[in-house]
């Protein structure tokens, strides 16, 4: 690994606006953009078709390009979410990618990292502890604590803690109440630190956030508890984005780490920003399929950001395909047509890169390629796994040309002055293929209010499985016509955007039989084996 110090003057970050955490990673100042000056770089969305449970290589194919796009001779950087500690224990992994695509330091970057996620956890929970402590001593905003609508977090899949009791224990031990937990992945905090575009949103964002409400209904929020400023001074060190390198020494920008099944999914605005003021190309990745992370960055992100997306590359697998053809790649290729089509459908040219596996025939990558070439969609292979840089020249090459090619309207799947409904019913029929929506009693008394309190002029972000392109996991391929239920909705009013509950989504998840954890070990000199 190079020194942070050269990676950053390779980036073109002068030295005053990093701050060295160790040899190999650094944090970036975000005054340095008015140093830097206008954007001037093209970015570049890259997203997959509907997973399987192992993921297809969305992070290894976009660390790759980036390194790819540098190795024809262009200034490139990926910007990445930030991993959580879920997946690293669970079943999916980190989120640093694999083989010769990789960012380091690849197991500091997958644990804890430079302690974003406990600083998110932290304002999270400080503001958790205000309320309770409010109720306690008196409660002079008169909150019911039947309608506290803020939970707690931890960093960790743990069913156990999807619904708990607190204030157990007596009179000076505060009032018992229902509480829920959520990942800190899915923290309301962690949405508003990856959209925030400086401390001073940040502060009006974490002072926006709905706490609860009174008997009589009235909004509380956490600046009625005077809780953002020590919120923000938790996080102050969080709002900055982090920089590494890949395998070959590229810049790296690692910033924040929202879910993409139950929040937005991509990294942080100000990371973004930050790349496309000092780079040619920006690497962008957005969480598990297009109709998920590339949806939401389109309609959220994009507008939070004032960003234009100038490519999309999907990424594909043979191993993806066969699973949604029950075995035959041809039958589950209507799945990926239909995150092409969505793609286009947004103003953008699109790529498919091919993840390429070591069991993937020639005959079945021909027969993708035809199927593509009968969609009128240029698909290339990617090999950086196995070949780092050198294995996505050609896909680098055709992303370089499509982005030339001048198609450069945008376009979003429903305007924001729409109402609640029909921005659902928009994104369920466009993006997913439904044929109906259908509403709980429960979701359609929660749209009135929300309307009638005026949120309803805000984006909506779906909360459901990353299995399907509806809200069933087991319905695999491209189902059209079907029905999803809005069973729930919520407002994140910090972060600006109404969550949609769709089908059977929760928001802390649970470990596997058999967790990676598991597998994982440390020898005696301190060398850490078993996370990938």
């Amino acid at each position: 690994m190079l020194h942070i110090s050269e990676v950053a003057e390779r980036a073109g970050i002068p030295k005053e606006y990093i701050e060295l955490y160790g040899n190999h990673i650094a944090k970036i100042d975000l005054s340095v953009r008015k140093k830097l000056g206008k954007r001037k770089g093209k970015h570049i969305l890259v997203t997959a078709m509907t997973p399987t449970p192992a993921g297809e290589g969305k992070t290894t194919t976009s660390i790759g390009l980036s390194m790819a796009l540098n190795a024809l001779g262009h200034n490139a950087v990926v910007t990445l979410r930030e991993p959580s500690l879920g997946p690293v224990f669970g079943v999916k992994g980190g989120a640093a990618g694999g083989g010769k695509a990789r960012i380091h330091p690849f197991e500091k970057i997958n644990l804890l990292f430079t302690s974003d996620f406990p600083a998110i956890a932290a304002a999270h929970n400080l503001l958790s502890a205000m309320v309770d402590n409010h109720v306690h001593q008196g409660n002079e905003l008169d909150l019911d604590i039947r309608r506290v609508y803020w939970p707690r977090t931890v960093d960790m899949n743990d069913r156990a803690l999807r619904e708990v009791i607190v204030g157990l224990g007596g009179r000076t031990d505060g009032f018992p109440r229902e509480e829920t937990y959520v990942i800190t992945a899915a923290s309301e905090i962690m949405a508003i630190v990856a959209l925030a575009k400086d401390y001073k949103d940040l502060k009006e964002r974490l002072g926006n956030i709905l706490v609860g409400r009174t008997p009589r209904l009235k909004e509380i929020q956490a600046r009625d508890l005077q809780a953002e400023g020590a919120m923000a001074v938790l996080l102050r060190d969080a709002m900055r984005p982090n920089l590494v390198q890949t395998s070959e020494g590229t810049p790296a920008i690692v910033h924040a780490g929202p879910f993409a099944n139950i929040a937005h999914g991509t990294n942080s605005v100000a990371s973004t920003d930050i790349g496309l003021r000092l780079f040619d190309y920006v690497v962008c990745e957005a969480g598990f399929g297009a109709d998920l992370g590339a949806e939401k960055y389109f309609n959220i992100v994009t507008r939070a950001g004032d960003f234009h997306v100038d490519a999309v590359v999907i990424v594909t697998s043979i191993r993806a395909l066969k699973h949604h053809g029950n075995g035959d790649l041809v039958t589950g290729f209507p799945n990926l047509q239909k995150h092409v089509e969505n793609m286009m459908g947004f103003g953008a040219p699109v790529v498919v890169a091919l993840n390429r596996f070591p069991t993937d025939t020639d005959q079945e990558i021909a027969a993708l390629q035809g199927l593509c070439t009968s969609c009128e969609v240029p698909m290339q292979i990617s090999e950086v796994f196995m070949k780092g840089g050198e294995g996505g020249k050609a896909l680098a090459q055709q992303v370089i040309d499509v982005i030339g090619s001048g198609q450069k309207n945008h376009s979003y799947t429903y305007m924001l002055e729409d109402d609640l409904r029909t921005k659902i019913e928009k994104v369920a029929t466009k993006i997913y293929g439904a044929g109906e929506v259908d509403y709980t009693s429960t979701a359609k008394g929660k749209i009135r209010s929300l309307e009638k309190r005026d949120y309803g002029n805000l984006p909506i972000c779906v909360a459901k499985t990353q299995f399907s392109l509806s809200d069933n996991a087991r319905l695999l391929g491209r189902p059209e016509g079907f029905e999803v239920e809005v069973r729930d909705v919520d407002v994140s009013a910090g972060a600006g955007y109404i969550i949609v509950y769709m089908g059977d989504i929760n928001l802390m998840p649970g470990l596997p039989k058999e967790p990676a954890a598991v597998g994982m070990d440390i020898d005696e000199d301190g060398n850490i084996t078993g996370v990938f």
